[in-house]
């Protein structure tokens, strides 16, 4: 490289002499490395085209130098980015994907990933890109096709993780974009199965578990607003959102608060349950009970990757939201059948803020749902209080955990006398007094009403009257807003 310039390798690669191709891209792969002038120079001197020419070039050694240097242009460069989707690049990139050269496919899944980090070519990328990179490398690789074993060397498995981590970025995209991925045939199977085989072998740890984690959560993002209308209908079964309709159905047997009536429904959801559980296939396994056990795995078993447990307990969260009637019996399946309150619970104790959000808007899902409030009290009350600041000093989690916190303590409150006594004993009144009258920002404004709402609530338990008496507190202090 010693005689050699920017203008005069930008020149080699259109030279008729492939090794003089090669030394070209390789000046440019080299050069650009972590050089932004380089980079735009390089733009300048219209490489950009010339290398998309040679992503298919008759000479291997030119095809690997060529994408490599590309793969060095783009990084953390929009305009670089732009130049090579206008240039045709991702067709050319597809194309490339078809060598049988792992040099080449990581490169060309490196540029994939880099230019999925740019918003504005989001949706392209997932319509130019999703079925070609699902049939080369999502199904052979995540063991879906053949053995079904996960069966990578070295370099296989850098293509795997470049290809999860561009899904991972276009996931985050459009509700468009979404729809796109969980309909692309062998894109949803080859996730799970990743991930269900790497959990058999120990491997919940790999950093590609953690990518396709997330691309699973993102896409069960608004779930049950996105889905097909057949499938929810599937999900809603005999029993509607409308009170009218529920009444309805069932005039001239039994009104909809007997004995009779909840056991019509129970069979209804068990009949729905039974159909659903079926060997899902595609985007069914976003709402399928078998993912519950997936994600709760994933929590027990995950020690170190706090972004995996993240993502696993952000897409419980996204499954169990609303008031659907499918997000309550997946909260009463991760409850009752997989006892998930236990492992959440562990993640609660050491969790960062941003483990808090999910693990927080998970239980607040939970609580909104369970059929035993007693039960599900006595397991969370203390170590959610524990979180909750009580004074200036205290290290305070951000308002929407703290909101969050207060939520679940307010709907076992409203069913649980147990959960108003325990945060009673578990010095809980300190703190939610302390969050009542922090009204200094917009933020502390919103834990401020919610924590007004739940003191509000307790003060319905006559019997606890004396208990609140005894720390100092008038009937005034809770009913005040």
């Amino acid at each position: 490289f010693d005689d050699i310039d920017l203008p005069s390798a930008v020149k080699y690669l259109i030279a008729s002499d492939p090794n003089l191709q090669v030394l070209g891209a390789a000046y440019l792969q080299h050069k650009c490395y972590s050089d932004g002038n380089a980079k735009k120079q390089a733009r300048s001197l219209q490489a950009m085209p010339k290398l998309v020419k040679l992503f298919n070039s008759p000479n291997q050694e030119v095809q690997r130098h060529a994408t490599g240097a590309m793969r060095n242009l783009i990084y953390d460069n929009a305009e670089n980015k732009l130049a090579l989707v206008e240039e045709n690049g991702i067709y050319e990139l597809m194309r490339t994907l078809r060598e049988p050269d792992d040099e080449l496919r990581k490169n060309v899944t490196g540029i994939l990933w880099n230019l999925s980090s740019s918003d504005n070519l989001k949706d392209r990328l997932a319509r130019d890109t999703l079925e070609q990179l699902t049939d080369l490398v999502l199904v052979p690789l995540s063991g879906l096709g053949g053995s079904g074993v996960i069966q990578q060397n070295p370099s296989e498995a850098e293509i795997f993780y470049n290809s999860t981590g561009f899904l991972r970025n276009l996931s985050s995209a459009s509700q468009q974009t979404r729809q796109k991925m969980r309909e692309c045939h062998g894109l949803v199977d080859s996730m799970i199965h990743y991930v269900n085989s790497s959990l058999e072998v120990g491997k919940s740890e790999d950093k590609s578990v953690e990518n396709a984690v997330c691309v699973l959560r993102n896409l069960s993002y608004r779930l049950y607003d996105e889905m097909p209308p057949s499938s929810l209908q599937r999900l809603e079964g005999h029993r509607r959102n409308n009170n009218s309709t529920m009444t309805g159905e069932l005039v001239g047997c039994f009104s909809p608060q007997s004995k009779k009536a909840r056991e019509h429904y129970m069979s209804a959801d068990i009949v729905t349950f039974t159909e659903v559980s079926k060997d899902p296939k595609g985007m069914e396994w976003l709402w399928n009970p078998q993912i519950v056990g997936i994600y709760n795995r994933l929590l027990q078993r995950c020690e170190l990757n706090k972004h995996t447990t993240e993502a696993a307990s952000g897409a419980l969260q996204n499954i169990t939201a609303g008031d659907r009637r499918w997000a309550g019996v997946l909260s009463r399946l991760a409850l009752e059948q997989e006892r998930i309150l236990n492992p959440v619970l562990d993640r609660v104790r050491t969790a960062d803020h941003h483990q808090l959000r999910s693990l927080t808007g998970l239980i607040r899902n939970l609580s909104r749902h369970a059929r035993n409030k007693d039960e599900m009290s006595t397991k969370v009350v203390s170590h959610l209080i524990e979180k909750l600041p009580g004074g200036v000093g205290d290290k305070s989690p951000p308002a929407d955990v703290i909101v969050n916190i207060i939520a679940v303590l307010n709907n076992l409150v409203v069913e649980s006398p147990m959960a108003a006594r325990d945060i009673v004993y578990f010095d809980g009144l300190r703190k939610l007094f302390y969050i009542k009258k922090r009204r200094d920002s917009s933020d502390h404004e919103k834990s401020s009403r919610a924590a007004a709402s739940l003191l509000g609530n307790m003060w319905q338990y006559t019997k606890l009257h004396r208990d609140f008496k005894m720390k100092g507190y008038r009937k005034e202090d809770f009913l005040s807003l």
